[in-house]
Parts: C-alpha cells; sequence; structure tokens
C-alpha cells in the first residue's frame, strides 16, 4: 500500500492562516514528504468553497510543486470534467506532465456542487454525459500526435493537433472518483483506478472495493496493460502522544468532515439530476450534522489517530482489503504546519515501513 498526501488547501478562520501562508507552508509540507519517500500528492478541484477548499487552480500549484521536489508524484485529483473543454484539459494535463519529468497522476470526475454546476452553467442532467465525451476525447489527444476531428453532443471541433504531448505514453495514469456503486462498475470498465472517499464509511466503500476488483477481472482478465488500483482518501494524524495527535484529530480533522458534510448537504437532500445515489443519504444528513465527532469518524473507518502502534494497527485493515494508495490528509489542512511536518516525518519513520518497501517507492 502506498502512502498518498491529500490536500484541500483549507484556509479555515480559527487556524488563523493567510491564503499566501496556507500556500506556502503546503509547499513546504510536499518538498518534505519528497524527501521523506511519500508516493504522490493529490489536489483536488473546488470552487466558491471559502475556508474548505481554495484548491481552484490544482494544476499551477502542482507546477509550482513539481519544481521543488524531484521524486515524488503530483495527483490532479479530481478535475471534474463537466466544468472543462477537453481539448484544454489535455493541453495542460500535458503541460504539467512535461513539467514534472512525467510525474502527473490525472483523475477525473463529475463533481458534486450544485453551486458550481450553476455559476459555470452546466445542467447537472448532463454530468454523465459530458463526462463520458469528455473522457474520449482525452483519450483521443493523448493517442493521437497528428489532427484529430470530434462531433459530438457537446463538443465539436476538426482538425486540431493538441499540443504539447505528455512525456508519460501513451497517456499519464488516468484514475476516477467513485461514490455510487456503479460509478466503481464503470471505473473497472473503463480500465482506470478508482478514487474513493473521504465522504463514504469505510464499510461501504470495502464493498465497493471488492465489486470494483471484481467487475475489472470481468472485463479486463489478465491484460498485463490494464491494472484495478484503488485509492481512498483517510483522516489521519500520527504524533509520538497518543492523546495529543487526538486532540489535534478532534480540532482539525472533524473541522474537515463538518465542512465536507456541510458542503455536500444541498446534493445530499436535493434532487439533483444525475445524483439520486446521493439522496439515499439524505436522510442521513440532519443526524450526522449533530454527530460529527472524532469516534464517530473512526467507527465509521474515515480517520486514524494516534501514536505510531495504533496508527500501524487500524491502517493495516485498509491494504489487508486492497487499497493500493492511502491519501492521508493529515491535520487536514487546518493544523500548523510544523505539527503536520513533525507527523509527516513521524508516518515516514515508524509507520510506513511496516507496509514494505513498495509503501514508499
Amino acid at each position: 500500500m502506498h502512502f498518498d498526501l491529500f490536500y484541500e488547501l483549507a484556509v479555515p478562520a480559527f487556524a488563523r492562516r493567510t491564503e499566501p501562508q496556507v500556500f506556502a507552508e503546503t509547499l513546504d509540507e510536499i518538498r518534505l514528504a519528497d524527501t521523506l519517500g511519500f508516493h504522490t500528492v493529490w489536489l483536488t478541484e473546488h470552487h466558491f468553497m471559502p475556508e474548505y477548499s481554495h484548491s481552484s487552480a490544482p494544476d499551477l500549484f502542482l507546477a509550482a510543486a513539481a519544481q521543488r521536489t524531484s521524486r515524488i508524484r503530483l495527483g490532479h485529483g479530481i478535475v471534474p470534467l463537466p466544468y472543462h473543454h477537453p481539448l484544454h484539459v489535455a493541453e495542460r494535463a500535458a503541460t504539467l506532465d512535461i513539467l514534472s519529468g512525467g510525474r502527473l497522476e490525472l483523475g477525473f470526475g463529475r463533481g458534486f456542487s450544485p453551486k458550481e454546476y450553476r455559476a459555470f452553467g452546466i445542467p447537472t442532467e448532463e454530468s454523465r454525459s459530458r463526462v463520458d465525451e469528455g473522457l474520449q476525447i482525452l483519450r483521443m489527444a493523448f493517442a493521437t500526435a497528428g489532427p484529430i476531428s470530434h462531433a459530438g453532443r457537446h463538443f465539436a471541433f476538426e482538425d486540431v493537433t493538441v499540443l504539447p504531448r505528455p512525456c508519460q505514453r501513451p497517456h499519464p495514469p488516468l484514475w476516477m472518483a467513485a461514490v455510487s456503486p456503479e460509478s466503481f462498475d464503470l471505473a473497472a470498465r473503463l480500465g482506470v483506478g478508482v478514487l474513493a472517499g473521504p465522504f463514504k464509511p469505510w464499510f461501504m466503500i470495502r464493498e465497493d472495493i471488492r465489486r470494483y476488483r471484481a467487475a475489472f477481472a470481468a472485463h479486463h482478465g489478465s491484460d498485463p496493460d490494464k491494472t484495478p488500483r484503488v485509492a481512498m482518501t483517510v483522516g489521519l494524524f500520527c504524533l509520538p502522544d497518543h492523546e495529543a495527535a487526538r486532540q489535534a484529530a478532534r480540532t482539525n480533522i472533524t473541522w474537515f468532515y463538518r465542512e465536507l458534510l456541510r458542503l455536500t448537504g444541498p446534493v445530499l437532500t436535493e434532487l439533483q439530476s444525475g445524483y439520486e445515489y446521493y439522496q439515499k443519504f439524505g436522510s442521513l444528513a440532519p443526524l450526522l450534522k449533530r454527530t460529527v465527532n472524532l469516534p464517530v469518524l473512526e467507527y465509521l473507518g474515515m480517520v486514524v489517530a494516534g501514536d505510531p502502534a495504533h496508527c500501524r494497527k487500524k491502517l493495516a485493515t485498509y491494504a489487508e482489503e486492497g487499497v493500493d494508495h492511502l491519501l492521508c490528509a493529515v491535520g487536514a489542512g487546518a493544523s500548523d504546519t510544523a505539527l503536520t511536518q513533525k507527523a509527516l516525518t513521524l508516518l515516514a519513520r515508524d509507520v510506513i515501513p511496516a507496509f514494505g518497501p513498495c509503501a514508499s517507492s
């Protein structure tokens, strides 16, 4: 199991950090993670979410990270394809792949925010068809050195040569965000990795992983060019003092999940065309809002917080169930950077080695 990092570029008011400070300190943390042997750093893309996520241009941020690191891979997780022209996505992804020397991991998905859809003028009922068509164009742009043409429901162009070309061939590894069981099936059929979490309990994701791997084998058999890959986000904080780690998680990681629940509330409680699966959780939203705390989050398998021995024991569960990449929201962006860097160093020294040499390579 590889250990990755996950960032939203959170700027919570209670942490008293400015945007420039968060950006600079996060880059410092990524530079440290590069030396410590973490595998990939992932940034998501969100818009109009004050405090929770100021990561509206993750490719630009990752380009800056590329110039400060040499080994750690750079995950754009995810590009919400309905908001973007796929030719722009192909060009910017290839640029980032070149700037990083071929270290890009490219995730795609639908996004989940009704506010984002309204602001960008995209009907939610078009979300799936835009992702399907966008992915088709992306793959064509990556695979073809010469001119390409396309005529579809949402996009049409003729005789365009997409430049630059990515370093990785045929393209950077592709990942798909998945929430519903049907999305895990789709990712398996497409032969791409799957990004799960952070807002779904572990006992559900565990079943999704089994479903994805079975579907992947059914679609691709033993094709050496197609390998199932599972990544899952988890809130994580590790310090030498068990209670100190838990106290930090009570403040910082709990804040992260409460904000996440608040922001996903509209898609859980409002009928959004194309997002019917989310409605199954709608009745739980008020209850969760009242009960989101560290014990609940731990019970749901969404957070691990404690000393190294505790973290090793809890994290082993994910490795045993086939999680290939654990996307660790260390401090969830709300912790003081000195404390976060201490946690990163401790994880690299006392936790990651327990999961074998591949965990840090």
